[in-house]
């Protein structure tokens, strides 16, 4: 078995990785706890560690909660009506092409509906995530931490592993496992893509709606920039959901293998770092007790008109590319969620010719640039934290700038990767789109 060329610096940058990103969402929790999400300084130690258990001490009733949402999302992937579509041949497993349930939509639907039900009727108010959400943080953290060690010994347990660095703690941080399913009610659910579609959005929509029901039960109203937080994920998170079919073709679930970086993540990571700009909106409100105090609506009104934009270049790129490999892989399906939005697709696209036989498009968007996606990706992620504008504090700006690092080196992951597979013809391909991210610029 091939030798995995290391990334991230090797096992120091895993190690390092792993530490900070335990590091942040805590650090975060406690910013907005003690100092209405500003800088946190704690005096000592000792302060430090009463505050933690203050925040996150985990419970046995959010530890429930937790899992409770995961075993749900579980079922729900196993007995909903979806799509079935097939993924790309891979190449670890003698081109292998595993059938997907694409049946997002449904379980998105349907947890918004129960949600709302639960809430309004009293049975669960879905503030309680508002009013725990240092200790589910915890509760995540450690089941997903605990997950990863699992995953990662049952696949050389079972000889389950491709891709190896043969560098344990490296392996461990990568994953060793490409295809990691369970059998549920008879059905085959796929965790690395249920974790990284459902798990991960559905969780930080739920985070950010019950920001805005404490918002609303306090000052019996919901602010523009809460409104403008909720919109701007209500559309990313309904895309990943619509979009479902688009997935099992894309380099996560091709060729990513699931080990802690993805499980962490997914799982811990996004809901509690991405849902920041809401509970900081909450927490200052909370503080002045003037939840409309300084918003400019002319600088709300520009950042709605850009999200609009940059989301719907995101969406109809990223649905160009991936239909046009899906037709060239013969395995072409839609399920037209709703919003479709228009030029998703190309006609009669044009594409490059390779010897290795995989075409490269050359039309619509990516005739232009080679990531149009990733650069209105972070427009997005820049609106997000503007809309905390009525309030000085730093951390806002945290996600934009990890996202903005995490996205290049993703796209220098993918020239690499690109670059090894087509050869010259990737040369050829560079020359003829120049630019990565905006054309005519960089």
């Amino acid at each position: 078995m091939a030798k995995e060329e290391k990334e991230f610096g090797g096992t120091l940058g895993a190690i390092g990785i792993m530490i900070f990103s335990h590091f942040i969402p805590f650090y975060f929790a406690l910013s907005l706890q003690y100092n209405s999400g500003g800088l946190y300084f704690p005096s000592s130690i000792n302060e430090f560690i009463e505050n933690f258990k203050e925040t996150c001490s985990p419970t046995w009733s959010n530890f429930f909660l937790y899992t409770g949402f995961f075993v749900i999302q579980l079922i729900f992937a196993a007995i909903l009506p979806g799509l079935e579509v097939k993924g790309l041949p891979l190449p670890t497993e003698n081109n292998r092409q595993y059938t997907y349930k694409c049946n997002a939509l449904s379980s998105w639907y349907l947890t918004l509906i129960v949600g709302g039900i639960l809430h309004f009727t009293g049975i669960f108010r879905l503030t309680i995530l508002a009013d725990n959400v240092g200790s589910i943080l915890c509760v995540a953290v450690i089941f997903s931490d605990i997950l990863s060690v699992v995953i990662h010994f049952y696949a050389i347990l079972t000889s389950q592993t491709c891709r190896m660095a043969h560098s344990p703690i490296y392996d461990f941080f990568m994953g060793v496992w490409l295809n990691p399913r369970i059998r549920i009610l008879g059905q085959d659910v796929d965790l690395k893509m249920i974790a990284e579609v459902r798990l991960s959005w559905l969780l930080l929509f739920l985070l950010i709606v019950s920001a805005a029901l404490k918002q609303y039960e306090t000052f019996h109203t919901v602010t523009w920039p809460m409104i403008f937080i909720l919109t701007a994920q209500l559309l990313y998170i309904n895309a990943c959901m619509k979009g479902e079919e688009c997935i099992p073709v894309t380099w996560d679930i091709f060729y990513e293998k699931w080990g802690w970086m993805l499980i962490y993540w997914n799982l811990a990571g996004v809901p509690f770092v991405y849902a920041f700009q809401a509970y900081y909106i909450l927490v200052n409100c909370l503080r002045t007790g003037k939840p409309n105090e300084n918003v400019s609506m002319i600088f709300i009104i520009i950042l709605f008109i850009v999200l609009f934009i940059a989301y719907y270049i995101w969406d109809s790129s990223l649905s160009q590319k991936i239909r046009f490999r899906m037709r060239q892989q013969g395995i072409y399906v839609t399920q037209h969620g709703f919003p479709q939005v228009p030029w998703n697709e190309i006609k009669n696209p044009k594409y490059m010719k390779t010897e290795c036989g995989s075409p490269l498009l050359i039309d619509g968007y990516w005739k232009y640039c080679r990531k149009p996606p990733y650069t209105a990706d972070i427009c997005m992620a820049t609106c997000w934290a503007l809309s905390c504008h009525q309030w000085t504090g730093a951390l806002p700006y945290f996600y934009p700038i990890f996202f903005f690092f995490m996205i290049i080196h993703r796209y220098t992951r993918d020239m690499a990767r690109c670059q090894a597979k087509y050869g010259k013809d990737w040369t050829i391909y560079c020359e003829r789109v120049p630019y990565a991210f905006i054309p005519g610029v960089i």
